[in-house]
Order: structure tokens, then sequence, then C-alpha cells
């Protein structure tokens, strides 16, 4: 039974400058079907996907025909492709902190879309903006509606843009990246609805993803980049099973793995929590009680050694990055922390900054957390300059480049600023900030959610370097299991602030003891051979 044509794209071309980032790229989606586009963080997949619709910044050229529907996207006047995107077709981007709007709730955001092209507002708006934050697995829907984007975590805000792009019922989704924040669980929940989606109203799916056991379950046809241009495309089977280009065999072979090394018959402690535990006060509502506080983290224990990694996984909110955060005293906490000899929850003011010297954090979203106005040799230095200000000019740089080339960089884009760079190497100079103060802790925030799973593998191996080196030890939080299996010595589960299992890593992966960590384990498709 042949489908109908939805969306197509004849020798699409991409240039920026002189620069070509897309070359004759040529693709179609039919009605009802999900197309995967893959390959390697500058590839051109999200290029090719933004120029098709408009949305690349002015000095940007595009050429090549673009049909929507039997309708010549070239010829649309601003008035039409404003009706047409967010309407017809949905956009699921790749950066939810930086496409959700900072000064608005999310309720109002969610309203907003469905007022523009819908003409819903009122009751009747709340009610539709209720069902779509159910659809998408988010709890506590009334509290999230009032919420701000900053509250919320990762994945949630993942799911509010996957709610945004389907408020009404887009003939076309466009899903970039869309589950790169979220757990495998919830992953699977977003996925399902998608498809079902798909079946019902005969939406067609562009998903632009680098899991590639995400793209092998969910798309009928996938289209390889590399370099901006197309080197692989059939259907799904064909591609995974018989893949004919060499560069397609590699994106296959690219998987994490190896395990972390052994570590001493007695490692001494390093980070110790007792009785640890996050809550914050809910707003008071007008001549109304105070709600009792939100539990993020119930109090629990906690032991990391020195020159070990715990892997700490979970679902969406179920508290991972507030624990970490709260460990190295970025949130308000109650409890003991101990670290080394002293007790971190004791200190303040500048006994507890000279001690960040010793931990370190890289965050989720390494764009997001450098400053876009430093070149890379200030980002890098600052925490240096910071804590060390007897080093003059001279050993800064010294220390500059050495840190550059222990995390894979060249000595020459320290003068080159943070957009310049891929996800993957944006995330190494995060690395690098950290590193250069020598730290005995660094808490790594998902690291990899957002890299390819060559740049992943890459990384992996770059972090198991580094912790033999200089003997570090790591807080690793991540949603990928296999990441996760490769990196860390033991796991800790959290599931809503509480711990429901942990223990040796190879252990609860072979033999979860908890029915929750079973789901995430079938929900990974972890092969534990």
């Amino acid at each position: 039974m042949s489908r109908q044509r939805l969306f197509e794209l004849r020798r699409l071309s991409v240039r920026f400058g002189d620069s070509v980032a897309v070359s004759n790229l040529d693709l179609h989606i039919d009605r009802g079907e999900t197309v995967a586009v893959v390959g390697e963080s500058g590839s051109g997949k999200s290029v090719s996907a933004l120029g098709a619709l408009g949305l690349l910044p002015p000095g940007s050229q595009v050429d090549g025909e673009r049909t929507f529907d039997g309708q010549n996207l070239a010829q649309l006047s601003p008035r039409q492709w404003n009706a047409l995107r967010g309407g017809r077709i949905g956009f699921v981007f790749q950066e939810p902190m930086t496409s959700l709007n900072p000064l608005h709730t999310i309720g109002k955001q969610l309203a907003e879309t469905l007022r523009l092209h819908q003409g819903l507002r009122g009751e009747a708006a709340r009610k539709r903006c209720r069902e779509l934050l159910a659809q998408v697995k988010l709890p506590r829907i009334d509290e999230l509606l009032a919420a701000w984007p900053h509250q919320l975590s990762g994945g949630q805000r993942q799911r509010v843009m996957i709610a945004m792009a389907i408020a009404n019922d887009p003939q076309l989704l466009i899903a970039d990246e869309p589950t790169t924040a979220l757990d495998v669980t919830v992953q699977q929940a977003i996925l399902a609805l998608l498809d079902d989606l798909r079946r019902r109203h005969g939406m067609g799916v562009l998903l632009i993803s680098h899991d590639l056991n995400l793209v092998r379950r969910h798309a009928d046809r996938v289209v390889v980049m590399h370099d901006g241009t197309l080197v692989e495309t059939g259907t799904t089977q064909a591609v995974f099973e018989t893949p004919r280009a060499a560069y397609t065999r590699k994106l296959l072979d690219a998987i994490p793995e190896g395990r972390p090394a052994r570590l001493p018959s007695a490692p001494e402690p390093l980070l110790a929590a007792e009785r640890l535990g996050v809550s914050f006060a809910r707003p008071k509502p007008f001549l109304r009680p105070r709600p009792p506080a939100f539990v993020a983290v119930e109090p629990l224990a906690l032991q990391l050694r020195r020159g070990e990694t715990l892997g700490i996984v979970g679902e969406s909110g179920s508290g991972k990055s507030t624990l970490a955060s709260a460990l190295i005293r970025l949130v308000p906490a109650e409890g003991e922390i101990r670290f080394g000899e002293r007790r971190l929850d004791k200190l303040s003011g500048n006994a507890l900054r000279r001690e960040r010297r010793q931990f370190q954090i890289v965050f989720q979203d390494p764009y997001g957390s450098l400053s876009p106005r430093m070149p890379v040799a200030d980002i890098v230095s600052e925490g240096l300059r910071f804590h060390h200000p007897e080093l003059d000019e001279d050993a800064i740089t010294q220390r500059v480049a050495e840190t550059l080339a222990e995390v894979d960089l060249p000595a020459d884009c320290g003068a080159r600023y943070p957009h310049e760079f891929s996800g993957g190497q944006r995330q190494r100079i995060a690395i690098a900030r950290a590193l250069i103060l020598k730290p005995r802790l660094l808490v790594l925030d998902e690291p990899t959610s957002a890299l390819d799973r060559t740049v992943q593998k890459q990384l992996i191996e770059l972090l198991r370097t580094v912790q033999a080196r200089h003997d570090i030890s790591y807080l690793f939080i991540s949603h990928d299991l296999a990441v996760v299996r490769a990196m860390a010595h033991r796991l800790m589960v959290l599931k809503e602030g509480r711990i429901v299992e942990q223990g040796d890593c190879d252990t609860v992966l072979t033999t979860p003891q908890s029915d929750y960590t079973r789901a995430l384990i079938a929900a990974a498709d972890l092969s534990l051979a």
C-alpha cells in the first residue's frame, strides 16, 4: 500500500558565507511515516531541518526545492510561515532551556500556541494544557503550569517542548534530539505517544537523533549524513543489518565499551553524607496557609571513595542533579556532609570558597554553562585566577595549554568562542575548566547526553584516562545505562528522591533487586554480555 507524500527536499543546500553546511540533500517523508536522520555532531542534521523551515539566521543561503503537502515552501510569506510553523508543522528543538522563554511560566507558553493557532482561551486553554502535560507523562500538572523554565529539570523541560510541538495536532513533527535529556522509561513513553499520534492521525515524523537503539525501534527509514552530505539511506532493517557505507558501519560500532579500572583493596573515603535531605518551600497563596515544602531528596546516606566513580541513575525529576548539587553545597540541604577530614555543612563564606578548589562540576548543558562572551582561554583559566592569584600570566597560560591538551583540544582554540565548537568539543572545554584546578572530586551531570555515540565513546575513554592519571573521584549522573556501565564502580538508583537500590554496578545491572531498576534496564534494552 503506497503512502501519500507529505514533505520533500530535493537538492537542498545550505551555505553560511563561503562555508557549505549541507550539499544536495534529497529526503522525503510520507504520511504516517517516521524517517530518522543520523550522523555525528556537525554532519548537517539539524541545519537541514532548520534550513528547510526557514529558521536559519540572516546571512545563510538555502537552495533547492522544499515542499510540504504539495506547497512550495520557498514561496511562503512571513505570515504564512507563522501559521504553518507550530500549527501544521511542529518542531521539538534540541535545546529546551534556550527554546523556552525564561520570562513566562510554562502554562502561559503552552496557552500561547493554543491561542495563536486554535483561538483557545481561558478555561478551554487551561484544560487543553493539562491534557498535553498528562500526555507527556509529567506529574503535578497544576504546579508545573505555574512554574518557570528554570525550576524544571532538563527532562521536564524537554517534555514541555514536546507538549508544545504536538499541541495543535501537526501533520508533520520534526523532532531534533527529542529524548536527549530523558531517562529510558520516559523515552519509551514519549516515543510510544508519538507512534500513537502517527498511526491515528497519519502524522509524519522527521526524527533527528544520535541514539541508534531508539532509531532502530521507531524509524521506518534511515538517512545517514556525514559532513553535510547523504552517505546512505534505506529501510531501517537494511541500514542496520547490511550497511553499505564504511561511515555507517563506524556509527553502528560506536558503543560504549570496557569497564572502569579496578580500585585498590581499601581505598580511602573522600565524600560521605548522613541524613542528607533537600526540600524547597512552596509559594504562599494569598490569604491561605503556606503548603508543605516540596521534598526533592529524602534523607539518605552516601559514601564515595578516592578514585571511585559512583553512578547515579533514575527518572527525570528523581533528584539526581539536586542531590549532587547539595553534596557540593550549591543548594541548601539538611544533614552532614564530610569531604575528607572537613565538614562541608559547617563551612560558609571564604572557608567554603577555599574548599571549592577540591571539587568541581561539569553541567548537563555545556552551551548554557559556558559564557558566550568569553574566549576559551579565559573560560578555562577563570577559576585558576580566582583560587590562585599568586600565579603570573605565563604560568596561567602554560596551565591552560596543558589542560586543553589533556582533554585533546588544540592549544590554538583558546582564542575562539564556545559557539564555534561542536557539542562534544564544548563538553571538553567544560571538563578542562573543571580539571585545571586539579580537583579531588568531579561531578559529571549528564556529560554525554547531547553527544552522538562516537563522541560519547571518545569522552568516556578520556574521562577514564584522566581518572587513572589523577586519582579523581567521579559522581556520574546519567540516564544512559550503557554509559554508566562503562564508567561506574558502584551504582545508586533514585526514584522520587529516595534510594531504591545501590551496590556494585555490574551486580545491580545483572541482578537488580527492585522492580523499578528492572524497568529501567528493560527500557534501555541493555545487553549485559
